[in-house]
């Protein structure tokens, strides 16, 4: 069987690097680590956030 195409992957926030999504991504459409701006409940305002293993 193919491997999937979809994996889990975990944001961090890059300020208190504290592990607040899970999220799904394509690794053939987006094979770099994925970076959006979200909201850290412990930082209490939006912060860019990273994938992490």
């Amino acid at each position: 069987m193919a491997a999937e195409a979809r994996v889990k992957v975990v944001l961090r926030c890059s300020e208190c690097k504290q592990r607040n999504y899970n999220t799904m991504k394509n690794k053939k459409n987006t094979p770099n680590k994925l970076e959006m701006n979200k909201y850290c409940r412990f930082c209490r305002k939006h912060t860019l956030h990273t994938e992490t293993k």
